[in-house]
């Protein structure tokens, strides 16, 4: 079972270019030419018809005239040629193409026709294709460089992955004075096949790959982009720099890569989810590819500041205070040897200013001090030129003072000419500088980001929590009723009967009609009560002074009803105006006012929002953002983050707000948000709050139709660990077997298993000698999308304690129609049914998700496995190009 199939566009055997030639500036000549002066190791040839020679190199007219093997195909022929040349690349063997040809989906209705033509030849081949309109591909460790740019890239591990050609150009030219190499670098273009989750997918387990960078205008597919890029993060740091975060940029992105662009803020909450860290500007990108880079990670967020000047440490300061990190309060100790090492008048404190006339010698002995405090998780080091200094002097102290950390150590030598041979040093040691404070502590939160973001991507919650379970159905139903009648918009009556449903507090709402009716209501919810316009054409009563509150006796709520209609009526004539909703007063007493909303991002899909409410909140403009299925972890970090936590505490002789109350709400709007994709938008404000209880007081809610073809949980970015897959068997020994989908948890149980395996077990699986999982596979087969691919474990008790005993997973290939499979039954637990019911439950799960074919590859010496899958009725055939191996194929 493959893991990505993308491996012949970075690691090609052969390379055919079409389209070289000797002509000025064309695009084919420079690939070629770049090929040849890469040092690529493989034979690469050139395919032009109107050539004998090309680069003083033999230039053939087609593939056939070839006759000798080639996995890469570098197409720079006119668009309307390409599809024609993939099917004579499918006929000859060809696995992968890049496409450097301009004049597709750019170029009007008719380029997105040949582009769908180009498409649909690839995928009829069984192609992976790069591009079309990409600059191409470099592998600088294969000596690759299929690419039509003027710079080669320096071999290291950093990953680049762009959507823009030109921004691949110009880091690779900011690369090379600083000496930053280059794993890979992978301009994607159009993206009409290979995307970023397929590049993500391969980096993710590229030994060479040590970061990866990224530049994003748009994304095609929300679900495949989250998939990869969480798969990525969870084995190394990823950054990226997302272009259109404003609507002229957005406008600007769209014409040129014909992707959509999500908003901003929920561009970087689902960064931040996918444990991807985001920087707004590629300056930015390229400071975080120089410290992450230099492999030092940060475990906190507490950092150190030596300086020989006290004006560029207290910019330092502030800009660490601004972006939330921590500056450390030294230990007993680490003042002890700053005391000693230091003068008398030293700062004695965090920044730690060494004084302008610090020798080489008196800077690291403060440097190896701070790095040596165990609150201390990382430094920088600033230099100012100052007359007294010796800039170089300084820098190849603190270089062997980093030399003997693991702790990352930042510096910043401020200034130009005085400077520059010390910024030399530090590029030739790896040690990541910075031309002025600022970006330094910029680069330590990157740092400190991804640590943090890092544990949010660990959280894989269910759809539901273990609470009393809501009444969806009934929730369904009401929704339904309203859209039957032909409304989007819920009254406040049925919206706060959809909050009841899921369980969350609500002040219950009757609907008058008239005075007669809302004193009646009164009298029975009892005085005081809240008196609200009640209208489907209204989305905010505020906007027509629609709200009363407090209104304690029955003259001013007869009163009031008239006031309320005839005001709305005059604001809004156009509004259908139903009556008002009387309600019971919730007192006020330590009330804090906050609000959660449900947007529906064009891109993401639902995002839930927390933050102040009332009457102000678009002015105060506080809200977090949270991607569903969230859980306590998330709930809580999305509370932290918002700054009207900072009231829920104890103060002004208010008590502390029921924070635990708060939790459980947010909980069930997510569980709602699951399970109720109708749900396009949503806000309860205000949400009250105090130290007994938080109660929805007003809320709206907008509907609207699900698409029918749309999967369970597919209108969400980030699929919930899919609870409804766990069954419970008896296998006919009566043995009782669970069956479900596998945990991230589940790492220890993986490699127990595996480890448990027989030598010739783990090679029928693995098809190669493995003593057990790498901690990257282990990642890799445990922390999955439940989307793309999903792995059932079959799993016993045996003295209170979890046993694996089988394992069946699909990935599924680009298209979506056809996945591959892979199982393997623990040795001791064989012919007991297993294996049979692994994979029924598989396929059926494989159904469900729209898929039609399933494949894998058995050993023909596996004969029970092959025995298994007969019995399921599989078609059996054997490779025509390895006689040891059988595909077997179902249509399902």
């Amino acid at each position: 079972m493959r893991l990505t199939d993308v491996d012949q566009l970075f690691t090609p055997s052969a390379v055919a270019v079409f389209g070289a030639s000797d002509g000025p500036g064309s695009v084919g000549g420079i690939v070629y030419r770049n090929l040849l002066a890469g040092g690529f190791k493989g034979p690469c040839y050139a395919i032009n018809p109107k050539y004998d020679q090309v680069a003083d190199q033999p230039c053939y007219k087609s593939l056939a005239d070839l006759d000798r093997p080639i996995d890469l195909a570098l197409i720079a022929t006119p668009a309307e040629t390409v599809a024609d040349i993939l099917d004579q690349c499918g006929a000859y063997g060809v696995k992968a193409a890049v496409v450097h040809s301009a004049g597709f989906s750019e170029h009007g209705e008719r380029g997105g026709v040949l582009q769908e033509r180009v498409v649909e030849a690839a995928r009829r081949n069984r192609i992976r294709l790069l591009g079309p309109n990409t600059l191409g591909v470099m592998r600088p460790a294969h000596g690759l460089n299929a690419t039509f740019g003027y710079e080669s890239a320096r071999r290291g591990h950093v990953a680049l992955v762009s959507q823009s050609g030109a921004v691949c150009a110009a880091m690779l030219d900011w690369s090379g004075p600083r000496e930053l190499g280059f794993s890979a670098v992978v301009s994607l273009g159009a993206a009409a096949d290979i995307d970023f989750g397929d590049i993500l997918d391969y980096l993710a387990l590229d030994t060479q790959t040590h970061s990866i960078l990224m530049y994003v205008e748009g994304i095609r597919d929300a679900r495949r982009f989250v998939s990869g890029l969480r798969a990525a993060a969870r084995l190394k740091p990823v950054i990226v720099v997302k272009a259109g975060r404003f609507a002229a940029g957005s406008r600007a992105a769209k014409s040129h890569t014909g992707a959509w662009v999500g908003s901003h803020d929920v561009f970087r909450a689902v960064m931040e989810r996918a444990g991807a860290v985001q920087v707004d500007e590629l300056d930015q990108l390229f400071a975080a590819a120089q410290v992450f880079g230099s492999g030092r990670r940060l475990s906190g967020e507490r950092i150190a500041i030596v300086t020989n000047g006290g004006g560029p440490g207290v910019l330092a300061a502030d800009r660490a205070v601004e972006q939330g990190l921590t500056l450390t309060q030294f230990t007993e100790p680490t003042r002890q040897r700053l005391e000693a090492a230091l003068p008398e008048h030293w700062s004695h404190d965090n920044p730690v200013d060494v004084i302008g006339d610090a020798p080489p010698e008196r800077f690291r002995a403060a440097v190896e001090a701070c790095l040596a405090d165990p609150g201390v998780d990382g430094l920088l080091a600033i230099l100012a030129p100052l007359a007294s200094a010796d800039p170089s002097a300084v820098a190849s102290e603190v270089i062997e003072a980093a030399r003997k950390t693991k702790k990352p150590l930042l510096v910043s030598w401020m200034g130009a000419a005085r400077v520059a041979d010390a910024k030399l040093l530090f590029a030739q040691s790896r040690v990541p500088h910075f031309a002025s404070p600022e970006a330094a502590v910029d680069a330590l939160w990157y740092l400190a980001a991804h640590h943090r973001n890092q544990k949010l991507l660990m959280q894989s919650p269910g759809p539901m929590s273990q609470e009393e379970a809501p009444d969806v159905e009934g929730a369904r139903l009401i929704i339904e009723g309203v859209m039957a009648e032909g409304r989007k918009t819920l009254g406040i009556i049925e919206a706060k009967a959809i909050l009841s449903a899921f369980r969350i507090p609500t002040t219950q709402a009757v609907l008058a009609r008239t005075p007669n009716e809302a004193l009646m209501a009164a009298q029975v919810l009892g005085f005081p009560v809240v008196m609200k316009i009640n209208s489907p054409d209204i989305g905010h009563k505020s906007d027509v002074d629609g709200v009363r509150l407090n209104i304690a006796d029955a003259l001013t709520v007869r009163r009031t009803f008239t006031e309320i209609v005839e005001r709305a009526r005059r604001m809004r004539p156009e509004a259908r105006i139903e009556g008002v909703t009387v309600e019971h007063m919730v007192s006020t007493r330590a009330a804090r006012e906050l609000m959660i909303g449900v947007l529906r991002d064009s891109i993401f899909g639902p995002v839930i929002t927390f933050g102040a409410g009332g009457t102000d909140v678009e002015v105060l403009q506080d809200r977090t953002l949270g991607l569903p299925p969230l859980n306590a972890f998330i709930i809580q970090t999305m509370i932290g983050h918002a700054r009207v936590s900072r009231l829920m505490g104890a103060f002004q002789h208010m008590p502390p707000m029921n924070r635990e109350a708060l939790a459980r709400i947010l909980q069930r709007v997510s569980e709602m948000v699951c399970e109720l994709p109708e749900i396009i938008d949503m806000e309860i404000n205000p949400l009250i709050g105090n130290d007994r209880e938080v109660v929805a007081v007003d809320a709206r809610i907008q509907v609207n139709y699900r698409p029918p073809q749309m999967t369970t949980y597919g209108h969400m970015a980030i699929h919930p660990y899919p609870t409804h897959l766990i069954e419970s068997v008896q296998l006919p020994d009566g043995t009782d077997l669970t069956i479900r989908p596998i945990r991230p948890e589940d790492a220890q149980l993986e490699q127990d298993f595996v480890r448990g395996l027989s030598e010739q077990t783990k090679y029928f699986r693995f098809m190669q000698a493995l003593k057990e999982l790498t901690p990257e596979m282990l990642v890799r087969f445990t922390q999955i999308d439940y989307d793309r691919e999903m792995a059932l474990i079959g799993v016993v008790e045996e003295q209170g304690a979890e046993v694996e005993v089988g394992v069946a997973r699909y990935m599924s290939r680009p298209g979506g129609e056809a996945c591959e499979f892979a199982i393997v039954v623990a040795d001791a637990w064989r012919a007991r049914g297993i294996g049979a019911r692994l994979m029924r439950s598989l396929m059926e799960n494989a159904r469900r998700r729209g898929l039609r074919v399933m494949e894998g590859e058995v050993l023909t010496a596996n004969t029970r496995m092959l025995a298994l899958m007969k019995s399921l009725g599989f078609r059996i055939e054997r490779d025509k190009l390895d006689p040891g191996i059988k595909i077997v194929t179902k249509v399902l």
